[in-house]
């Protein structure tokens, strides 16, 4: 029971939630990707970031400097079946719509400096 109140409690979240639909349209990013799309600084994506590893959502990629966050290849069965009903719906929401769009853009003319 504890672990599904916490794999719930970290898409309560709206900021998270969007991490999460941006990971599952995208494959995987870094957090300058999620900065630039999201419009917060480091320290907060970092801090969301953290807590999605913590609640089994996420796995991480370490290259050189950068971190690279997909979704979790280890996800129990609830967390995949949550993020099917995500991917259904995420068309539904106008801020998934705008995220998607913002990232493509960014993706397009990503800094050098940001892996």
């Amino acid at each position: 029971m504890k672990h599904l109140a916490q794999t719930l409690k970290a898409l309560s979240d709206p900021i998270r939630l969007r991490i999460i639909l941006l990971l599952q349209a995208e494959g995987e990013l870094c957090v300058c990707d999620l900065m630039a799309v999201l419009k917060l600084p480091q320290s907060t994506v970092s801090r969301h970031l953290a807590y999605l590893k913590r609640s089994c959502w996420v796995d991480i990629r370490r290259e050189g400097l950068w971190m690279h966050y997909t979704l979790s290849r280890e996800s129990c069965i609830t967390c995949r079946e949550i993020l099917l009903i995500l991917k259904q719906h995420a068309t539904d929401l106008p801020e998934a719509t705008s995220d998607r769009s913002a990232l493509i853009s960014f993706l397009k003319n990503k800094p050098s400096n940001c892996s």
